[in-house]
């Protein structure tokens, strides 16, 4: 394995572009990645996240899209409805889940793991927009590193001129094999978590001068928000069936996943990163449960400000 992806030419769409979209649908391609999306409330941020799926023409993807909305289904709103007949004329399969029952974090992506199929699942929040290129880069990955997992950690553009040397410092490539490794508070490999800050994966990526196309794996305490994971992987260590050890209002589920991931098959993120966060106020307001305090007693993981 080589510590860059090599850059390869672009791939042939498999979305079917606007000539064809009023014509007879013919069955398309394999599904390559279910993408499982949670959603609740937040059409405006959702539609965006739809949007940037939809420009992601050399995947074979199939959308599912989980809604715990209260009052108005998130697939009513003109903007979203919108996204998903695109998705759909473009001939991706769309699955729309209503979720209404709040257990918490963890439960709403079990559920979404129970309605997978593929081989690679993409789980990505829905404050999240993808730049054409980053979910073929992240399937690229995990197929090249053989891994468990492979992250795109999203970045705020808003503090793109706020460079923070003292975070990326613990910036380390994957040289060689990605290898299974144990991450716990404590550990140098915990500190790997500032690396994830503000625009910090813009910066690092921007030192790194990637040809367009390529990416560098590197070693993460974890990644939020936008995560690819070989199905079988994720399910071997139990996906999110450890749901029912927390309460309703927790976070960190993520993390627990990706930690037991990681201690079996190993996991990386990947710059450049392609991955931006909307910036919006986030729907987690009641962090006092951090799912990983619960399943790891030498170390209760706190997410970076």
């Amino acid at each position: 394995m080589s510590a860059v992806g090599t850059s390869t030419p672009p791939a042939l769409p498999v979305a079917r572009w606007s000539g064809d979209w009023a014509r007879p649908a013919a069955d398309g391609p394999a599904v390559e990645v279910d993408v499982l999306v949670p959603t609740v409330g937040r059409p405006a941020e959702l539609a965006t996240t739809l949007a940037g799926l939809a420009a992601q023409t050399d995947v074979a993807l199939r959308l599912v899209l989980s809604d715990q909305s209260a009052g108005q289904d998130a697939a009513t709103a003109p903007a979203v409805a919108a996204m998903l007949r695109v998705l759909e004329a473009q001939g991706r399969p769309v699955t729309l889940l209503a979720h209404p029952e709040r257990r918490g974090l963890a439960e709403h992506r079990q559920h979404l793991l129970d309605h997978a199929a593929a081989a690679a699942v993409l789980y990505l929040d829905d404050d999240v927009w993808l730049e054409p290129g980053a979910l073929r880069r992240m399937l690229d990955a995990l197929h090249d590193l053989g891994c468990g997992f492979v992250g795109s950690a999203v970045q705020g553009l808003s503090y793109l001129a706020d460079r923070r040397p003292h975070e990326t410092a613990v910036f380390e490539r994957w040289d060689g094999p990605v290898v299974p490794e144990v991450v716990r508070r404590g550990t140098p490999a915990f500190d790997r978590l500032s690396l994830h800050n503000a625009a910090n994966p813009a910066h690092v990526a921007a030192d790194l001068d990637v040809e367009p196309g390529g990416w560098v794996p590197y070693r993460v305490a974890w990644v939020g928000a936008c995560v690819l994971y070989d199905r079988d992987a994720l399910e071997a260590v139990g996906g999110f069936g450890f749901w029912s050890a927390l309460p309703s209002e927790h976070a960190g589920e993520d993390v627990v996943a990706q930690w037991r991931v990681m201690e079996r098959f190993g996991g990386a993120g990947i710059l450049p990163s392609g991955a931006v966060h909307l910036e919006s106020p986030t729907t987690v307001t009641d962090r006092r449960v951090d799912a990983p305090d619960v399943f790891f007693e030498d170390a209760g993981a706190r997410h970076g400000a």
